[in-house]
């Protein structure tokens, strides 16, 4: 059993713009720091130590147009990944989840889904969440992280 990272990088550029276009989306531009919001969302078990293991790669689930600059990306940052899945058309969260389950290769691993599209400062205090979490989803539970927004 093990803790596999998805990324769901959907998004077509259409909500802030003018950085983010259509050809451009938000979770591939650099908004926060030196790395995209792609590049950080992938990086953000670096050093994870838990109660699993982390799986090698992330499934990234991205919109087919998207697919070339979300593999390049990710093999900048070295966080390069075999399984990236692509959808025809954005059909929002649930069925990007379905396909990403369906994609995993472990029979039965605890899936981390992570939008890319999020600003997570508190790395350490994020992994101490996910790693508290892992008893409740191993019994089955859905598992999910929020924050009082300011």
């Amino acid at each position: 059993m093990q803790l596999q990272p998805v990324i769901l990088s959907g998004g077509s550029g259409t909500r802030l713009w003018p950085l983010s276009r259509e050809q451009y989306p938000k979770q591939l531009l650099a908004l926060v720091g030196e790395d995209t919001m792609l590049q950080a969302t992938a990086g953000r078990l670096a050093g994870f130590v838990g109660q699993l293991p982390v799986a090698e790669a992330p499934v990234v689930v991205c919109n087919e147009e998207y697919r070339f600059v979300t593999a390049e990306q990710l093999r900048a940052a070295g966080r390069a990944s075999g399984n990236i899945v692509l959808e025809p058309t954005g059909r929002n969260t649930a069925p990007a989840l379905a396909l990403a389950a369906l994609a995993v290769v472990d029979a039965d691993p605890v899936l981390l889904v992570m939008p890319a599209d999020h600003v997570i400062r508190d790395l350490p205090g994020f992994q101490k969440a996910i790693d508290a979490g892992i008893p409740a989803a191993l019994g089955g539970a859905i598992v999910t992280f929020g924050i009082v927004p300011t």
